[in-house]
């Protein structure tokens, strides 16, 4: 009977530990990335700069997208973007009404896509976006005209 007695507080204190040890390994730090490709990109990396434009872009169209077109005279378009080699990445639409707040967006998205182009020495296709033509509107929505469209 001693020995049952005896063994009690060691059987307790195996018990004690495993349950701790269980615990501990659950609380872990989950913000760690799983795969080292996934972790938060240095900001003076080229992913880093790349998404920084991303999000300017996309809020500068998600700005002009809200817009619905009813008159395509009350609307405008502008070169936005440049390719490494020169010329516009794209050209974008957008309503007069807005001018004086999208236009200084778009020039600042064009400025800092330079700067990106020539701080990671940036090579693209160098094909021509062509120009729109004109502006028109289809189910309340914006749509450049270019010459190959019509």
């Amino acid at each position: 009977m001693k020995k049952f007695f005896l063994h009690i507080p060691a059987i307790v204190l195996c018990s004690t530990l495993s349950l701790v040890s269980c615990t501990t390994s659950k609380n872990l730090n989950t913000n760690l990335p799983v795969d080292i490709a996934d972790r938060p990109a240095d900001e003076d990396s080229q992913k880093y700069d790349q998404a920084q434009l991303d999000i300017l872009k996309a809020s500068i169209e998600s700005e002009v997208s809200g817009e619905k077109c009813t008159d395509a005279n009350d609307w405008a378009f502008v070169a936005m973007g440049v390719k490494p080699c020169g010329g516009p990445q794209q050209y974008i639409a957008y309503p007069k009404k807005i001018e004086s707040s999208i236009l200084p967006r778009i020039n600042e998205y064009t400025d800092k896509v330079r700067i990106f182009n020539e701080k990671y020495n940036i090579t693209s296709d160098c094909t021509v976006v062509p120009v729109p033509t004109s502006l028109k509107c289809i189910k309340e929505k914006i749509r450049m005209v270019t010459p190959n469209s019509e």
